[in-house]
């Protein structure tokens, strides 16, 4: 432990992203189950459906996609806005915990619809949306014409917006499921899971999942990542059981004490992420994996594209085209590769395209193709 009177150690850029890929998955892949691997990531970025498979590929040994997808259609995992006001692929038990847990943010997200929302009772509207919903999951455009017929003087979508504000909404099935499509279509987490209401994961063992996924961090790291204010308190009560480290500005992180922190001259492999990847968007400062020179140049308005890291940092940019009947991996790089890291990459992406593509024969290549920035 670190005592009051000692000086915090200092953790350079290389040291916290070896520290942060490591209790990513991403600096070797592990041999988890996706569900115990979802768990141990406190969820994942779900505001598409296919991040959180290509999530799981860049981390998971010898992943299977259809192993999230068979979770999801037994519902020990499901999609629902927690954390940013973000859809997140969720266990069970985190969706109906962590939900809570972050319901102060959904409703201060609430009061920025209130004027267009002149003349709802909120309450019934929260009434009505749990009874649509639990009667029988309903498409959001059908949820959104219910409560239009009822509130015919507010914005359509801020009545929507509103009852996900409100309740726990899931994005049922096969909605999210691999290889399938479907609607936007929402029920209850209680509803879903069979459950009634459980309490709101405690902020003290939330802080202390957080920072074994993404430590080590500062108190702003932690409220960047759930969206939640006023977490100083959390981490005063925790100093004791915790590490304390600062970063090349002087800013305080905390750590786990037996949370791994490897060298910083540990080799990182080339790994292939989803757009939104959680390892991106989850510290208040992101120089530990995103050089800021390259910052804006993963983002078009605010749709951000997939990808990838080399030497544990953000190189590039990636996707998939597919023509006669051939999938190619597509890679552009911000800056020069070496052959020794192009070859890596040709490797990595090999791996990760013919894993994710259902069938036919998969390429890569480095081609330059434009991107905002």
């Amino acid at each position: 432990m670190t005592t009051p009177t000692a000086t915090p150690r200092v953790l350079d850029a290389r040291a916290l992203n070896r520290a942060t890929l490591d209790r990513q998955l991403l600096l070797r892949r592990a041999d988890l189950s996706a569900l115990d691997a979802v768990r141990q990531l406190v969820g994942l970025q779900a505001q598409n459906t296919k991040p959180p498979y290509f999530a799981l590929a860049a981390r998971l040994t010898d992943f299977d996609p259809m192993e999230l997808s068979g979770l999801m259609a037994s519902r020990d995992v499901a999609r629902l806005v927690t954390l940013r006001s973000t859809i997140h692929t969720h266990t069970a038990e985190d969706c109906l915990a962590l939900r809570a847990l972050v319901q102060p943010v959904r409703e201060r997200e609430l009061k920025i619809f209130r004027t267009r929302l002149v003349g709802v009772d909120l309450d019934r509207l929260a009434a009505v949306s749990r009874e649509l919903v639990e009667e029988r999951p309903r498409p959001l455009k059908e949820l959104r014409a219910e409560l239009l017929a009822l509130w015919p003087a507010a914005d359509p979508s801020a009545l929507t917006v509103a009852a996900r504000c409100l309740l726990p909404l899931v994005q049922v099935t096969p909605r999210g499921l691999w290889g399938e499509s479907g609607q936007v279509t929402l029920t209850t987490a209680e509803r879903w899971f069979g459950t009634d209401a459980v309490p709101a994961a405690s902020p003290d063992e939330t802080v202390l999942r957080y920072l074994g996924a993404f430590g080590p961090a500062s108190v702003k790291d932690m409220q960047t990542w759930c969206g939640l204010t006023r977490m100083r308190e959390v981490f005063e009560r925790l100093r004791p059981e915790l590490l304390v480290f600062r970063d090349e500005n002087g800013v305080e992180l905390f750590d786990l004490p037996d949370a791994p922190r490897p060298d910083a001259a540990v080799p990182a492999p080339p790994r292939f992420l989803p757009e939104f990847d959680n390892v991106l968007l989850s510290h208040a400062d992101r120089t530990r994996i995103v050089p800021p020179q390259y910052r804006d140049r993963i983002w078009t308005g605010n749709q951000s594209h997939p990808t990838f890291l080399v030497d544990g940092f953000l190189a590039g940019v990636w996707r998939t085209v597919e023509e006669g009947g051939v999938t190619t991996l597509e890679i552009e790089a911000f800056g020069e590769l070496g052959r020794r890291e192009r070859d890596a990459l040709a490797e990595e992406g090999e791996r990760t395209v013919s894993r994710m593509v259902t069938s036919g024969p998969t390429s890569v290549a480095f081609r330059a193709w434009r991107t905002a920035g």
